[in-house]
């Protein structure tokens, strides 16, 4: 008689243990990378203190060159919108513990496959070619990534490594393209591809300069969340992430969860780089390879994988990006300059992770999840 009381006196206490728990993940969640940027700037201020500048200035100028005006707005929005889209290059694959970092590349393929993909149907309505050089650009970046997951997958080649290396092949791809098959002989000072030609340009969003790359983003970004957190594929592919050797042993299909994924990742970036083409560049050159997929990695990181969190993260980069300009301006520092906090955030954002789990709080009652 005396074990119904004490079972069902258990049940409160493993609840709300249950629900301090998950307070403390979320806490943490958000606490890590705060505390990261936080050390960041610190750190960013003392760098630009030995170059003979206040850092309250520097950190003032940023503001305002990121934030400070609808112009600063615009342009930051700008600079975020690819980077919405490679950062799901590397969060969609963290989903299933897979390390990949070669966005850029996918970027870059999925820019010359838009490019080149527009040349034979520039005589067709606009919205024709504009759809074609979006498909062609998520097709190309998605069979790039999935080019990486499918040798780790079949033969246990690094994906970090394999997809860093994609990145030199895709560029040297756009480099022989650009100045050899597809190269347009008017082009004299840079090597590019003939014009996508401005009536199949994609436009800016109504009331601003913004192009709709950066709508494309934050959809890309919700229904990368839904996909992962409230579909049975993303239940999958987290199951896989958790504990592949349990995945196999349920018969989940590993490879398959793993190629489509890495598809759907190098999908995002190929947008972004067809998006780069129709929206800002119009020709296929060098300038594809701007960074944009690195700083997607950062995006991820700080966004903990998560694609919502992905959205905030994403503005405040390019916050930070849309700041040179300003800073090179006003303080004389280089425009490369913000690329030095970017470096410091990653880096400080790396060494918090050993912090994880590991962080006291207020309400710790040392009642531990079991």
């Amino acid at each position: 008689m005396t074990d119904v009381p004490l079972a069902s006196a258990a049940g409160p206490k493993r609840l709300a243990s249950e629900v301090i728990w998950r307070l403390r993940r979320s806490a943490e969640a958000a606490a890590v990378p705060v505390l990261a940027l936080f050390v960041s700037l610190v750190l960013f201020g003392v760098f630009v203190a030995f170059n003979g500048v206040n850092p309250l200035d520097v950190y003032e100028l940023m503001y305002r060159g990121a934030f400070g005006s609808w112009f600063s707005w615009q342009n930051t929005l700008t600079r975020a919108a690819p980077l919405l889209l490679t950062a799901l290059c590397t969060a969609l694959p963290a989903q299933l513990g897979l390390m990949v970092i070669g966005g850029e590349g996918a970027l870059v393929i999925g820019g010359l496959a838009a490019a080149a993909a527009a040349l034979p149907v520039q005589g067709a309505a606009p919205i024709v070619v504009q759809l074609t050089m979006i498909a062609s650009g998520i097709v190309g970046g998605g069979a790039w990534i999935m080019l990486a997951g499918g040798l780790r997958h079949y033969r246990g080649v690094n994906e970090t490594i394999s997809s860093l290396l994609l990145v030199y092949i895709a560029i040297a791809i756009l480099n022989h393209m650009v100045e050899g098959p597809l190269r347009d002989p008017t082009m004299l000072n840079t090597p590019s591809s003939p014009s996508i030609g401005d009536a199949n340009t994609i436009g800016t969003m109504p009331g601003t300069d913004v192009h709709w790359g950066f709508a494309f983003g934050i959809a890309a970004c919700v229904a990368a969340y839904v996909l992962v957190y409230h579909t049975v594929f993303g239940f999958a592919a987290r199951t896989v992430g958790g504990n592949p050797r349990a995945a196999l042993m349920v018969g989940l299909p590993v490879g398959r969860l793993i190629l489509i994924t890495c598809f759907i990742a190098g999908g995002a970036a190929g947008l972004a780089g067809a998006v780069e083409i129709a929206a800002v560049q119009e020709h296929a050159n060098a300038n594809l390879a701007v960074g944009y997929g690195y700083a997607g990695i950062l995006v991820a990181f700080l966004a903990r994988q998560n694609p919502l969190a992905a959205i905030p993260v994403s503005i405040l980069v390019g916050g930070i990006a849309a700041s040179g300009g300003l800073l090179q301006r006003r303080l004389g520092l280089p425009d490369a300059t913000v690329q030095v906090l970017q470096a410091l955030i990653f880096i400080t954002l790396l060494a918090s992770e050993t912090l994880t789990g590991r962080l006291r709080w207020p309400f710790q009652t040392g009642v531990s999840r079991g």
